[in-house]
C-alpha cells in the first residue's frame, strides 16, 4: 500500500496523585497541554477536567503510540506544573479510550462539561463508570493505586 491512512481519536483520562486538588488553575493547564501536545504532532479535540483530573480528546499522529503520547504529556505537564512553585505529580497510569468520529462531538462535550458532571459524582465513581462501559475489567482494589 502506497499510503496509510488512520484516524485514532482517544478519550485519555488521569489524575493526580491520591486525587488530590493539586490543579488550581485548570484552564491554564488545558492550553498549556494543547500547545504542549501541537509541538509533539498531537492534536488536542478537547481538554477539561477539574483540580484533581485531567480529561483529553487526542487525535494521535499515526507514527506514536498511546504510550508515547501519555508519556511526552504526562512528564512535561508535570515538570510545567512543578515550574510554577507547587508540589506536583500526576497518578502512575491513565485510561485511554477509543473513540469513534461518530461520538467525537458527544465526547467533546463530556469533557468541557467536567465542572457540571463533578458537582453529582466523583473522580473515582466517573473513572470506574468508564472503565465498566467500555469492558475493560479492574479488581476495586488496585485501580486507584
Amino acid at each position: 500500500m502506497s499510503h496509510t491512512y488512520s484516524h485514532n481519536l482517544v478519550h485519555c483520562v488521569f489524575s493526580t496523585k491520591d486525587r488530590r486538588s493539586l490543579i488550581h488553575r485548570p484552564e491554564e493547564l488545558w492550553r498549556y497541554v494543547a500547545v504542549l501536545a501541537h509541538a509533539k504532532n498531537i492534536h488536542v479535540v478537547a481538554a477539561g477536567g477539574t483540580e484533581n483530573h485531567l480529561h483529553l480528546l487526542i487525535l494521535l499522529p499515526q507514527t506514536m503510540t498511546l504510550a508515547k503520547a501519555m508519556q511526552e504529556l504526562k512528564a512535561n505537564t508535570s515538570r510545567w506544573l512543578r515550574e510554577t512553585g507547587r508540589t506536583f505529580q500526576w497518578q502512575e497510569g491513565y485510561g485511554a479510550f477509543s473513540v469513534s468520529q461518530s461520538q467525537r462531538d458527544t465526547v467533546t462535550e463530556y469533557i468541557t462539561n467536567q465542572g457540571e458532571h463533578h458537582r453529582t459524582r466523583t473522580f473515582e465513581q466517573e473513572f470506574t463508570a468508564m472503565l465498566q462501559r467500555a469492558g475493560i475489567p479492574f479488581d476495586p482494589r488496585f485501580v486507584f493505586g
